[in-house]
């Protein structure tokens, strides 16, 4: 069985609801995901925007949530997580506003696809003090059981 990633709040390719955006609550959205392999040690969930600044010429890859060492057992994320919920011993890196926690989509022009990317690891990572993404990533080599991704869709009106 393949590690998939869902949200209720949106299809995969879907528009994500402007609650989870700048737009409106800026709350992360409800996260689930089914066939964690057996031997997982932790996952880490990355969310980040490859359009960034325009989709038309993207110049960079906007990062929005960078959370680790979420327990194997754990079938997701409750919504709101970055601010109240993280299952026990999950820690949090930076995103591009210099901040931990989940900021939603706000892309200045254009639609934009964001990434939820989680990932099964082998091993429990160290608490790395608010690693940027490239940290985390360079943490993970060698040690990602599998990958998985949910994109969802965003434009503001």
């Amino acid at each position: 069985m393949p590690m998939i990633i869902m949200s209720p709040s949106f299809k995969h390719d879907g528009v994500i609801p402007a609650r989870h955006t700048c737009d409106g609550l800026n709350i992360s959205p409800l996260l689930q995901w089914t066939g964690v392999p057996v031997g997982s040690k932790s996952l880490a969930l990355i969310v980040d925007d490859p359009d960034a600044p325009n989709p038309d010429a993207p110049k960079m890859t906007w990062v929005h949530w960078v959370v680790y060492n979420i327990p194997p057992d754990s079938n997701g994320l409750p919504e709101t997580a970055s601010a109240e919920g993280l299952p026990p011993g999950t820690l949090q890196g930076l995103n591009d506003w210099h901040d931990t926690g989940y900021q939603g989509p706000c892309p200045p022009i254009g639609k934009h696809r964001y990434f939820f990317k989680l990932y099964a690891l082998d091993i429990v990572l160290p608490d790395m003090k608010r690693p940027a993404k490239a940290a985390l990533e360079k943490a993970m080599r060698g040690h990602v059981l599998v990958q998985s991704e949910l994109i969802g869709l965003y434009q503001r009106q």
